[in-house]
């Protein structure tokens, strides 16, 4: 679809506002042009344009049912009565009222408000066909024609949640909090809110429904809810464990030094487990939050990088892997030390619990238009279907695996937040049998 084509497409054209607004100033006693009347329609629609500026959602929300569908409603209402009324002399008194300057102010108030709408608004006759749209409506229903009004409901979709919304509201039912979900190149879900337009006390001549989107929203809950779900798995393996050898020392296991022993380590081994898993949470909590500052400063990459090493020495040594810092002396990076030391600190010891015995991992430096920090190993590698999503909370390649090595599936998370927050990124490649390569990419 052409460009010309949208610029046609869904809206009131400035007649149809200005027919609008008309029709509003003469719903009044004897059928006159009130000031009064005019003035509170554009008092409406400003307060309308105010709300929708607003950030928080659920206050968006209910301000917009409460001022937009109201206003909408009365316009619209008076705009589907009008079509009873002829005459010369209501046309007369038409041609009078398109002369005033507060209805041409109103009218273009409420044409500016209907393009600036994110939510969808569709009105229907009692023929279920289309009178009125906003774009973000012609938006949400994708149609292959360059307009929707005088379109059939059915026409545009198949939804059957949308269809009863607006066939309840014929009926003069108001339906609120209907979910509908649209399966367009994205999938995105919307709460609608369709009302009745009540003409005359002879029923619904029409129904007017404002479509909230709510994809982010939903989205943000099912991230919560996985987030609390693998917090709890996470947390109950070490405190199972704890709960178990203590019942086990406190049956008797005390007078056995031996096996007292091993089950204080294991305990210990669980209980630093929670702590580091804690720790990375309310780290990760902090990034998100905004709440953590970077302290930049010039630092010697090579220094850094063989006190990574330093403290990570007995557990290379331990599973037989060798450490090796290619960074040359001369490399000076603008980082936050610590968040950087952090970084590499997660990255080799990924690299010595999953690499293998007797494997390599080595960091590098290059520059171009950004400093590339290397961490590489002759590992095992990282199958090709689970690149994508090895910087996932709480993701694990081989599950059982990491538990066992203490892993608490936030360690790459972390790296990709720490990062973000320098403004770079991380990237992976991997070839199974070959080892793994991280890519830290910074702003020189």
């Amino acid at each position: 679809m052409g460009a010309q084509s949208r610029s046609r497409q869904t809206s009131f054209a400035p007649t149809r506002y200005r027919e609008v607004v008309l029709t509003a100033s003469k719903f009044g006693e004897g059928n006159s042009v009130s000031k009064r009347q005019t003035l509170l329609v554009a008092f409406g629609l400003v307060l309308t344009s105010l709300v929708l500026i607003l950030g928080s959602f659920p206050v968006r929300v209910f301000f917009s049912l409460i001022v937009l569908v109201s206003a909408l409603v009365w316009l619209v209402k008076t705009l589907l009565t009008s079509k009873d009324q002829s005459g010369p002399h209501f046309e007369a008194k038409q041609s009078d009222l398109s002369d005033s300057p507060e209805v041409f102010a109103v009218g273009q108030l409420f044409e500016a408000t209907m393009h600036g709408m994110r939510e969808g608004l569709l009105v229907v006759n009692k023929d279920m066909r289309v009178v009125a749209s906003n774009p973000a409506a012609y938006k949400l229903f994708n149609p292959t024609v360059p307009k929707i009004e005088s379109q059939r409901l059915t026409e545009l979709t198949r939804n059957p949640a949308i269809y009863g919304a607006f066939l309840d509201a014929l009926k003069g039912q108001e339906r609120s909090d209907v979910k509908v979900e649209t399966h367009g190149p994205e999938r995105q879900i919307f709460d609608l809110r369709v009302v009745p337009l009540i003409t005359n006390g002879n029923g619904a001549a029409g129904a007017l429904g404002v479509f909230f989107d709510i994809t982010r929203t939903e989205r943000l809950e099912i991230v919560r809810q996985e987030f609390l779900s693998n917090v709890s798995h996470e947390l109950r393996t070490p405190l199972t464990a704890i709960l178990a050898f203590v019942e086990t020392l406190q049956n008797g296991a005390l007078d056995d030094v031996e096996s007292s022993q091993r089950f204080l380590s294991i305990i210990g081994k669980n209980a630093s487990r929670m702590h580091g898993l804690i720790d990375d949470i309310l780290e990760l909590t902090a990034i998100e939050g905004g709440n953590v500052q970077l302290r930049r400063s010039s630092v010697k990459l090579r220094d850094l990088v063989a006190e990574v090493m330093s403290s990570l020495t007995d557990k290379a040594a331990e599973h037989q892997v060798i450490l090796v810092n290619e960074v040359d002396s001369s490399v000076v990076v603008k980082v936050d030390a610590r968040r950087l030391e952090r970084m590499l600190t997660n990255l080799v010891d990924n690299g010595i619990k999953f690499g293998g015995d007797d494997a390599t991992v080595t960091i590098r430096y290059e520059s171009n238009s950004r400093d590339k920090i290397i961490v590489e190993d002759n590992g095992e590698g990282i199958p090709s279907q689970h690149l994508e999503r090895v910087f996932e909370r709480f993701y694990r390649v081989d599950r059982a695996r990491s538990r066992d090595m203490g892993g608490t599936g936030l360690g790459l998370a972390l790296v990709k937040h720490l990062a973000l927050l320098h403004g770079g990124e991380v990237t992976v490649t991997s070839e199974l049998g070959k080892g793994s390569t991280f890519i830290i990419h910074l702003p020189r």
